[in-house]
Parts: structure tokens; C-alpha cells; sequence
């Protein structure tokens, strides 16, 4: 599940979340990638941070839904805004979380895109 354009990494993060798989998630990163990690909005940075990070978020049996709301591509890097709706629950309690995101993603040498910077929690 490699993303082959800047919006593929967008249907990847979804597919991943809903498929509670954290091991394809990480994989969309760059090794030395750094995300802003909800709700507390601390940053992660490195695969295994980030994996650790979001343990907790994959713990609530998460289903996720992403809107791009635009795309910017330059050079083999690009720009994303979305918005983001998280459903799950932590041992019965539901939780709902939403947002504006923001991500970076590059070219690789292979041809796939991978994440290089996340925001999950940029201002409305």
C-alpha cells in the first residue's frame, strides 16, 4: 500500500486507520518524519516516536475519515490541508476527535510518496 501521488497518502493513512494496522501507518512515514501527535499536540519524530505516539490512538479501535482540501505540488514535495473526523472507543467510552491537518510529503527515489512533516491539529 505505497502512496504513487501526493493525494495517495491521504486514502493510505485512512486505509490504514480502518484497517487497524500501525505497522502499514508508519511505513507511510519517512524515517526521520515528525508529526503533532492529537489531542495534546506533542510532536513525534522518528518512525518509532511516532509509533509509539500513536499507539494510544490505534488502541480506540479508530475509524477515520479524511477530506483533502488542497493540494500544492512542487518539485517533489507537496503540501496538503485536510480536514479529519476519528471515531473510536477506549474501553467502552466512545471518543470523536476532529481537525484541520496539515502534511508534507516528499518523492521518493522509488517513485512513492511518503510523509515528512504532519500537523494534525493546525488552526481552523
Amino acid at each position: 500500500m505505497f502512496a504513487q501521488t501526493p493525494k495517495d497518502i491521504h486514502a493510505a493513512i485512512t486505509t490504514a486507520f480502518n484497517g487497524r494496522d500501525l505497522d502499514t501507518y508508519v511505513e507511510l512515514y519517512e524515517e526521520n518524519a515528525t508529526m503533532i501527535v492529537p489531542p495534546d499536540g506533542a510532536p513525534a519524530s522518528g518512525k518509532e516516536a511516532i509509533r509509539a505516539a500513536m499507539e494510544q490512538v490505534f488502541s480506540l479501535d479508530p475509524t477515520l475519515r479524511i477530506e483533502i482540501l488542497e493540494i500544492h505540488e512542487a518539485n517533489g514535495v507537496a503540501l496538503a490541508h485536510s480536514q479529519w473526523w476519528l471515531a473510536g472507543a477506549a474501553t467502552g467510552d466512545r471518543v470523536e476527535m476532529s481537525g484541520r491537518g496539515t502534511l508534507v510529503s516528499r518523492k521518493q527515489p522509488d517513485g512513492s510518496w511518503l510523509v515528512v512533516l504532519e500537523n494534525t491539529m493546525t488552526p481552523s
